[in-house]
């Protein structure tokens, strides 16, 4: 467990200090897992580096990474609860998971972003060299009841 404090906010990676309500509460309305069921939240947590961010015993953000802890990771579900946004919280954030002796020494790092491209910059993120080579499967509406027409799993 590694724990960062800066002014009133503690950043911590023990995982019984993570409030699921709260991180499920933001996600299931975000425009990147709107829909996601709180089972799966779970189950990502469980399998994956969280960060947690507090303001007492308040959890006001959380980041989670898949990592391999060796050679690659993949950061995502960052957030800041709207009422703790605009105060260097996501900043706080960043730098104890840059700083995270696991991470260290990575061949590479990912993140998708649609708004927030500037926070992560300040801290080494760049658009991809590699877009020839990127590839990805993408499943717009993964936590909807029915597959969408064609989609493997979907009736013919």
């Amino acid at each position: 467990m590694i724990e960062t404090q800066s002014q009133e906010i503690v950043v911590t990676t023990d995982p019984s200090r993570l409030d699921l309500d709260v991180i499920h509460g933001y996600l299931v309305r975000s425009y990147w897992a709107r829909g996601i069921p709180r089972e799966l939240v779970a189950r990502a947590m469980a399998h994956s580096l969280c960060f947690g961010a507090f303001a007492g015993d308040r959890q006001v953000g959380f980041a989670r990474v898949v990592t391999d802890r060796a050679t690659f990771a993949y950061l995502c579900d960052v957030f800041v609860l709207e009422s703790h946004q605009g105060r260097g919280v996501g900043k706080q954030l960043m730098a104890a998971i840059m700083a995270h002796p696991d991470l260290q020494g990575l061949r590479r790092m990912t993140l998708f972003t649609r708004d927030a491209h500037g926070l992560y910059g300040q801290f080494g993120f760049r658009e991809s060299r590699f877009l020839d080579r990127f590839m990805e499967v993408v499943r717009d509406q993964p936590y909807s009841a029915a597959p969408a027409a064609g989609a493997p799993g979907a009736a013919a």
